[in-house]
């Protein structure tokens, strides 16, 4: 079996990483085998949320398809008087997408094929440790203050102040950047995922996370008594160490999510996942999970101090938590051709993203929380054979499912919260 070292180059062999899974990167020949099982051995973000064929792309269609006029001819989304109605929105307004809200709406069309990234203001805090004060790079996805989140152009979560003691101390520098008390992200380690059978990819035989926080670690931060989820992307080194502006960076430096990054002009390019809520189609970023092997399928980084939320509460007073849902043998024949394709052993299997579902999400509920509480459900094998196993993308529907009988937790446990929180900050709604 092969290994990719991240300290043996700054330009490293890309291989997957989806959302709670892995996938080959940019290239579909980089799968190996051991023991007939697909593997991933390397670092850096996986394929574009745009993947090819309708499983694996959720990019709405025009809306001048089966008309007779051009999309050109049809009035602006209703979106864009209020956010909360149909159409496109544009959550981190702190960022720039490849992928434009003129694209969904027909208006202004840019040429070739968006890549699936966005571009965040970067910034350059500072942590103590014992031998000083180190740098600390670090993006913001949430506050849980609704005019600082405006402020920052960033998504507001309520229920972020329930974080308690997930939430590690920082203060404010004079320049605004935080000083965080303690934490540090090892970025190091390779990232490695070994799926199980063809018949069941999931579990993974195998999976270790890319990088690793310290116990003290947490991308949610109290400052001046608010929450912000703001996951550290970089190590603790100076700028030259770590800015490679126009891709190609070293992952034993940065966040395996990371496409580029400029230490100079303090931006930072992320790879975006796709999923829904409440049908509507979405993409987010991955930053975090509570648990190594989530983290290792996910690409992200394993941060133990996040076990101290308390999950399988989602909206009750205390929570700090929303729910995601994520499909543990959804339907996979033919790969991202097929427009039911769902869920981890699909994605293992041909190297896309699952599309997960979500909870309440900005414009669509009020409960939003960049913590998910991951709901994992299983189809019964009643439901297989009688071919109601399909795409789901709306909460409800898969808690009637459930209540029904028709999938059930991992192994045919009770349906609810598998343990793990994976953090996601929403980055648009996209109808």
């Amino acid at each position: 079996m092969s290994r990719v070292s991240k300290r043996a180059s700054a330009v490293v062999i890309t291989a997957a990483a989806v959302t709670l899974l892995w996938a080959a990167a940019f290239a579909a020949d980089t799968r190996e085998q051991e023991e007939d099982r697909p593997m991933r051995a390397g670092n850096g973000p996986g394929p574009a949320a745009n993947g090819p064929g309708p499983g694996c792309n959720v990019i709405p269609p025009l809306a001048s398809i089966g008309t007779k006029v051009d999309i050109s001819q049809f009035p602006p989304p209703d979106s864009l008087t209020d956010p909360e109605l149909a159409g496109p929105v544009q959550l981190l307004r702190s960022g720039k997408f490849d992928l434009p809200i003129e694209r969904l709406t027909g208006v202004n069309v840019p040429s070739g094929s968006p890549r699936g990234t966005i571009t965040l203001p970067l910034f350059k805090g500072a942590v103590t440790t014992a031998s000083g004060q180190k740098p600390a790079w670090y993006i913001i996805l949430d506050a849980g203050d609704q005019a600082e989140a405006d402020r920052l152009g960033v998504n507001f979560s309520k229920k972020l102040h329930n974080a308690g003691d997930a939430a590690r101390p920082a203060s404010r520098r004079a320049d605004g950047t935080f000083l965080f008390e303690s934490g540090l992200v090892d970025f190091g380690p390779d990232r490695l995922v070994v799926a199980g059978s063809e018949d069941r990819a999931f579990p993974p035989r195998e999976a270790r996370p890319g990088s690793v926080g310290d116990a003290n670690y947490s991308p949610l931060v109290v400052v001046d008594g608010i929450v912000y989820d703001a996951p550290v992307v970089a190590a603790a080194v100076e700028d030259s160490a770590i800015n490679f502006p126009i891709g190609n960076p070293n992952y034993a430096l940065v966040h395996d999510q990371v496409i580029a990054i400029d230490a100079v002009n303090r931006t930072v390019t992320l790879s975006l996942i796709n999923g829904f809520s409440f049908g509507k189609p979405m993409l987010y970023i991955s930053t975090e999970a509570s648990d190594p092997t989530v983290a290792a399928i996910e690409g992200n980084t394993f941060a133990p101090r996040l076990r101290r939320l308390e999950v399988g509460i989602d909206d009750i007073a205390r929570s700090a938590v929303e729910r995601i849902f994520i499909a543990t043998n959804g339907a996979s024949e033919g790969g991202c051709a097929n427009p039911q394709r769902q869920g981890l052993s699909a994605a293992l299997l041909d190297g896309h993203r699952p599309n997960n579902t979500f909870g309440g999400t900005p414009t669509t509920a009020s409960d939003y929380s960049p913590v998910w509480d991951a709901n994992l459900y299983e189809w019964t094998q009643d439901a297989i054979e009688k071919g109601y196993r399909g795409l789901l993308t709306e909460e409800f529907r898969i808690l009637k499912l459930a209540r029904d009988g028709y999938i059930t937790g991992p192994n045919g446990a009770p349906f609810g919260s598998a343990g793990p929180v994976i953090v996601c900050g929403v980055a648009a709604r996209l109808n």
